[in-house]
């Protein structure tokens, strides 16, 4: 079992105390957005055996386990973050695995750099999530019902929007999202810029379910994604409630601290709330253009205390334990390779003593025992 020294991201949208407040320590003074615990070459987590890349690199049965690499080859499938969101994330979807395959084949037969801004495909993986709220957390994810949008958009009295009011009125679900949405991200960049800068103002005068999208233009004036995030559920999780966002889901997270897994993969495609790269045509190709609700995930304590949030990939699987006082230690031992995060109170794992924000790194099949009083996150894969 091995401490993890991880990587802190500085990005902009982060917030400037919520992981030193979860650290116990003082805040710099700059943005702290992500922190980092696995294999990712980006960042990977440190070790006194060395980066955990190395030590998979090195002996990857040893680290991961047969199973394990039988799957998913000889890399860890999955990267865990803490994630603190002090301003909006970009409004982005995600390919599935056969369509990221395509893509980074057809940007590598074009010679696009890897590192060139107008890069959709850095890797031929998908990449699922999960967000778990740690505390109250808000963020977008999947399409509202056409005629929901409309609604929003027609409370706000803006005669610009009325022709999107129109469009979600008149077409199939599926048609009318897409025909909005292709709308707005073609839309002349001034004269959106102008119709986000009405309709932000009424939001603002309005309040209620409109009061999101004034902040969003805050933070992003004039921005298309500003009338784009008007078309996707609002969602405002509780400490412990989590969302899965599969391929092809809009989403974005607006604010709060959460725990954060995903497949090891840099697949963006963004559709606003950002001054990065949009590919508006290939955006269009990977978006699942269906209304939906959210979905949020509510675990259910298993017998052992292992509480479990259900998905349908096997890349990941992110559990925790609420530990009470008092309390046996619980054995964790897998098959499979593990990263055990603390996030509240003080626990012992095997000979390591976890405060907030701490982890370790669990090789597959080593003795893993919990005790303390605190929760633990455990994050591990489907083998």
């Amino acid at each position: 079992m091995d401490r993890l020294d991880n990587t802190i991201r500085p990005y902009a949208w982060g917030s400037t105390t919520a992981i030193p407040r979860l650290l116990g320590v003082e805040p710099t003074g700059e943005p702290q957005a992500e922190m980092w615990m696995g294999a990712h070459p980006g960042a990977p987590s440190r070790t006194a055996r060395g980066s955990l890349t190395e030590l998979i690199e090195a002996a990857p049965e040893r680290e991961l386990g047969t199973e394990t690499v039988a799957k998913f080859g000889p890399r860890l499938p999955f990267l865990l973050k803490i994630l603190a969101a002090g301003a909006p994330l970009s409004l982005q979807v995600h390919p599935d695995l056969a369509q990221a395959k395509e893509g980074y084949e057809d940007e590598e037969r074009r010679g696009v750099p890897i590192d060139a801004p107008h890069r959709n495909y850095k890797d031929a993986n998908h990449k699922p999530e999960l967000i778990c709220a740690l505390t109250e957390f808000d963020g977008l994810c999947g399409f509202r019902a056409p005629l929901e949008a409309a609604g929003l958009l027609e409370a706000l009295e803006t005669d610009s929007l009325k022709p999107y009011v129109d469009l979600l009125h008149a077409h199939p679900e599926d048609a009318a999202l897409r025909e909005v949405l292709t709308a707005v991200l073609s839309a002349d960049r001034e004269q959106m810029a102008a119709t986000v800068t009405e309709a932000t103002a009424a939001c603002a005068r309005l309040g209620g379910p409109h009061a999101p999208y004034a902040d969003l233009a805050h933070h992003y004036p004039g921005d298309p994604g500003v009338i784009a995030a008007m078309l996707l559920n609002h969602v405002r999780l509780q400490p412990g409630e989590a969302l899965f966002l599969g391929a092809g889901v809009p989403h974005a997270y607006l604010n709060g601290l959460g725990v954060e897994i995903m497949a090891n993969s840099d697949n963006v495609l963004r559709c606003g709330l950002t001054p990065k790269h949009v590919d508006v045509p290939e955006l269009l190709r990977i978006v699942r253009f269906e209304a939906s609700d959210p979905g949020v995930l509510r675990p259910e304590a298993s017998p052992d205390g292992e509480e479990v949030y259900e998905t349908p990939i096997d890349e990941f699987r992110l559990s925790r334990y609420v530990l009470p006082q008092g309390t046996a230690a619980h054995d964790l031992t897998l098959r499979t390779p593990q990263i055990l995060l603390c996030t509240a109170g003080s626990v012992q794992a095997g000979e390591h003593a976890l405060a907030p924000g701490r982890s370790v790194f669990v090789p597959a099949g080593e003795k893993a025992e919990v005790s303390g009083t605190g929760t633990v996150f455990r994050a591990t894969v489907v083998a």
